[in-house]
């Protein structure tokens, strides 16, 4: 048997207060409309539930019943939507997130040790993978991705800075033994090394010179999956390689003195 809660949180707060109109002022609700919610649901249980007369409500026996049954039910819903208000007045719980791991090192350092100053009863997961997945089915809260990946029902805010540029870069010892590349195309013949996402996606390198835009697609003896590529890219086989920067590839630029090649280019996502 389906009974709305609304009619039984009315006869509860009739019976406690002992009549209707004291019920209407202590629930903020009308006399009127209290005394038609105790007639539907006695109505519903086929059943009186409160004897009436023009100085007092009482329960009757099977009212007491119910009410002895459901006062510490309805006490038990109060308390745990008291549990839920203390959430929207102050966020505490984990929030999970699901971001790229070029925004993981690009965006979230200038962002979570102030989030988690201003809101210390989060807990912040952050899962930092490449895989594109659907935010909300993963289990996740948010996430972040770059424009051209957003779904078209997700909800987004701008988020970290504007422009990330990419850089092109290649050790020393191998621009002395290959020599350096003047125009974009010259990579078609260099040792590079390539990146996929998860998804088994490979990326092309896209460069822009003067409103000029050229897009390549290299070869090379190491293919990596995004996320773990740079150290690699240096240290194993000291070829050209396109990352993200400035933060991602600076510290390599000035341990190695690496130089990217070609002049003039400035490398663009793809």
């Amino acid at each position: 048997m389906k009974v709305d809660l609304g009619d039984l949180s009315a006869f509860v707060a009739v019976a406690r207060a002992g009549g209707f109109r004291d019920a209407a002022r202590a629930t903020s609700s009308s006399a009127s409309g209290l005394s038609d919610a105790v007639r539907r649901l006695e109505a519903k249980l086929g059943v009186r539930l409160l004897n009436r007369t023009t100085r007092s409500v009482v329960p009757t026996e099977a009212g007491r019943s119910l009410l002895a049954r459901l006062d510490p039910v309805l006490n038990e819903i109060e308390s745990a939507l008291d549990v839920v208000n203390g959430f929207r007045d102050t966020p505490t719980g984990t929030l999970k997130l699901n971001v790229p791991m070029s925004a993981a090192r690009l965006v979230l350092p200038s962002i979570v040790p102030r989030f988690l100053a201003a809101y210390p009863e989060i807990r912040l997961e952050v899962i930092a993978d490449e895989s594109f997945v659907d935010v909300l089915a993963a289990g996740c809260d948010a996430g972040i991705r770059y424009e051209e990946r957003l779904e078209q029902d997700m909800i987004a805010v701008p988020i970290g800075p504007r422009v990330q540029r990419m850089a092109a870069a290649a050790a020393p010892d191998y621009l002395a033994r290959c020599g350096r590349p003047q125009h974009p195309r010259d990579l078609l013949d260099h040792a590079c090394m390539r990146a996929r996402f998860a998804s088994g996606v490979v990326t092309r390198w896209t460069f822009e010179r003067d409103g000029e835009e050229i897009m390549i697609d290299p070869s090379g003896p190491l293919l990596v999956q995004i996320g773990g590529a740079l150290d690699l890219a240096i240290d194993a086989i000291g070829g050209a390689s396109e990352h993200q920067g400035p933060v991602t590839i600076e510290p390599k630029l000035v341990v190695r003195r690496s130089t990217g090649p070609p002049p003039d280019w400035e490398a663009a996502g793809s």
